[in-house]
């Protein structure tokens, strides 16, 4: 497995993540919990952007990554 191709799964983990964080917020009636959910959510979203810099970076310096 290249390196291009973990990052690509790692990136779909993380947004896989941040949706389910999202979908909690939504779904709970307590506050508390509501605005965790939020918190954390933002945090992998900064998580997600990281990683989609890091594999846009990838491909460019090693396009053979780009179709894997």
């Amino acid at each position: 497995m290249t390196v291009g191709v973990k990052m690509q799964q790692t990136l779909a983990s993380a947004q896989s993540v941040l949706a389910n964080l999202n979908s909690f917020a939504l779904e709970t009636q307590d506050q508390a919990a509501k605005a965790m959910f939020n918190s954390l959510a933002q945090t992998q979203k900064t998580v997600c952007d990281q990683l989609s810099q890091r594999l846009q970076y990838i491909q460019e310096q090693e396009p053979q990554y780009k179709q894997q």
